[in-house]
């Protein structure tokens, strides 16, 4: 096992229990996986992250071939069929957040309420159709709601995020979840007033640079 491999497993465990701590998840409910070379590693099924080692993250080729102790994630098709779809995705967090899964019930995707819509690529978050978890539907419905964008709600079921790698991934899904809770509050009062669309490009424009290092930085 290379050093890498080795520190990716450490760090999708530490990404699957931070999920937990976080309130991304309860229980077994969730999963969390990271490119590795031209394979995955995944969280395995049905196992709480607290009752994992490292060791039991489950590798996966391309045709969904696993290698490891334990069975995959039953979402491992979701995974495999993003980053096949996105070459620029990372990381994958899969979560059942409390709010995020609370407007996937309601089938209703996320307009332009607050512009920090637009780190998630565009004007809006959508909503995938409802499909049976761990097949091929939820997976083909899942990457055309991510079209243009790196996070969309699962209706009834929750939300799925992709990062750059497991920090990022983490750190948006974390970013995105008090978005839906944001969302969910300011709909108790009523309908929210949006952003206009000219408004909205306007922000995503400056998203293009923000978080970046300015070009003449000096290390």
């Amino acid at each position: 096992m290379s050093v890498t491999e080795t520190g990716l497993r450490d760090e999708l465990l530490a990404t699957a229990i931070a999920m937990g701590e976080a309130g991304l998840n309860v229980g077994t409910s969730g999963n969390a996986s990271v490119r590795w070379n031209k394979r995955i590693l995944i969280t395995p099924s049905g196992i709480a992250a607290t009752a994992c080692t490292a060791a039991d993250m489950a590798e996966l080729d391309s045709s969904g071939t696993s290698r490891g102790p334990l069975a995959p994630s039953s979402e491992w098709q979701l995974h495999r069929d993003i980053y096949a779809a996105f070459p620029q995705a990372g990381a994958i967090v899969h979560a059942h957040a409390p709010f995020a899964t609370a407007l996937a019930c309601q089938r209703r995707g996320i307009p332009a309420f607050h512009y920090m819509i637009a780190r998630f690529g565009g004007t809006d978050v959508r909503c995938a159709p409802y499909a049976t978890f761990g097949t091929q539907a939820l997976s083909d419905r899942v990457v055309d709601a991510l079209t243009g964008r790196s996070a969309c709600l699962l209706s009834n079921h929750g939300m799925v995020v992709y990062g750059r790698d497991l920090a990022h991934a983490l750190a948006q899904a974390i970013e995105f979840e008090t978005l839906c809770e944001q969302y969910w509050r300011t709909l108790q009062l009523g309908e929210p007033v949006l952003l206009s669309a000219a408004e909205m490009a306007d922000v995503i424009e400056r998203f293009r640079w923000y978080g970046r290092p300015r070009a003449d930085a000096r290390s």
